[in-house]
């Protein structure tokens, strides 16, 4: 909204900053903040007002977890309306980009909102069907896939990048479709499996984002991808504003989330965090890329999917308990141990994965 503010200017005034990603994406981090310290202690109280015992917790969980009954969900509400706002604020309501990952993210979003509300009325972790809400997903994820493929540039359409090696694509064709829908839905599923610990998903979910901010920043401008060997896309500058303004309204989140954390994310957070960051990835051609920044979230779901793959096949469990960060609570690390070392795992991730944009 505000970079309309530049047809008033004459090229040297306040009017002319405006015109640049970087001024634009610095204020919608400071709003999404402010918004999130403003907003929060209010939500706060009315989700507790509203939902009474809060998120239901799990009785075969970590022990130390039953002492956080009562805590609410569904602070994703919090994450989201930062992000809504800033961007809508200072991002170019006439790139396409924009509008697409702000789809996705408010569609996982209120996914995720009746998944939470289903859990907190029934007071158990049943919710949405997992099979309904993996629909929902894909269908979400199919639509996102082919208006990606529509903006794309037509050098690019259906082809998949590959780090490291300059100028190398795939054309997977058709199947690009699918591939996108994985990459979306596997993101969301993701960062949803993540979110077990008080600040677990949100930091990471944060460095994340600004790491494909950068990403998105630099494939949007011919001087840098020239520089780096890396192909252009056209218009996906934007998103680093939308990127800035969800590590704002991630910190703003994250001063009532750290622990003990006075509300959770819920799956209202978690979904549209990693539906958002997966879409993208899939806009700014990075998809190998953004398995590597969000190899946290790669090793959570994968975590999940070898120990029921295991307990179905040979009936035993290869970890103590899945997601994996439940493994080390249940070998004795603190909570507070697990978060912050997985922070600084998923910070060594992002930084190898944003040095493939300089080994070529």
């Amino acid at each position: 909204m505000f970079y309309w503010l530049t047809a008033l200017s004459d090229g040297g005034d306040l009017f002319n900053l405006f015109r640049y990603i970087t001024v634009r994406a610095g204020l919608a981090f400071f709003t999404a903040l402010v918004f999130g310290f403003l907003f929060g202690r209010p939500l706060i109280d009315l989700l507790r007002k509203r939902q009474g015992k809060g998120q239901p917790i799990r009785s075969d969980g970590p022990e130390t977890h039953f002492a956080k009954q009562g805590t609410p969900t569904m602070g994703g509400l919090l994450i989201l309306s930062a992000i809504l706002v800033s961007t809508l604020l200072f991002a170019r309501l006439d790139n396409p980009y924009v509008w697409l990952v702000l789809g996705v993210t408010a569609v996982y979003g209120a996914i995720g909102f009746v998944d939470d509300y289903a859990k907190v009325r029934a007071g158990n972790h049943a919710g949405v069907p997992g099979k309904v809400r993996l629909a929902l997903g894909f269908a979400l994820a199919a639509v996102a896939a082919v208006v990606a493929i529509w903006m794309h540039p037509p050098e690019l359409e259906n082809q998949l990048a590959l780090p490291v090696f300059a100028d190398v694509l795939i054309n997977f064709g058709w199947f690009y479709i699918p591939f996108v829908m994985v990459v979306i839905v596997g993101s969301a599923n993701a960062v949803n499996l993540t979110d077990g610990l008080d600040g677990l998903a949100i930091m990471p979910s944060m460095i994340a984002a600004g790491s494909l901010g950068v990403i998105a920043y630099a494939v949007g401008r011919t001087d840098f991808t020239e520089y780096l060997g890396v192909h252009y896309v056209p218009g996906t500058g934007e998103l680093l504003v939308f990127c800035a303004a969800l590590i704002g309204g991630g910190l703003g989140f994250l001063w009532y989330n750290a622990p003990p954390a006075a509300v959770f994310m819920g799956d209202t957070g978690s979904l549209a965090l990693g539906g958002a960051l997966g879409t993208v990835a899939v806009a700014t051609k990075h998809e190998l890329v953004w398995a590597i920044i969000g190899g946290l979230f790669v090793v959570e779901a994968l975590s999940v999917i070898i120990q029921v793959a295991s307990f179905k096949m040979t009936g035993k469990r290869v970890f103590l308990m899945a997601p994996i960060h439940h493994h080390f609570e249940k070998k004795g690390w603190p909570e507070s141990q697990v978060v912050i070392r997985f922070w600084i795992i998923a910070l060594v991730l992002a930084l190898v994965g944003l040095a493939t944009l300089k080994v070529r």
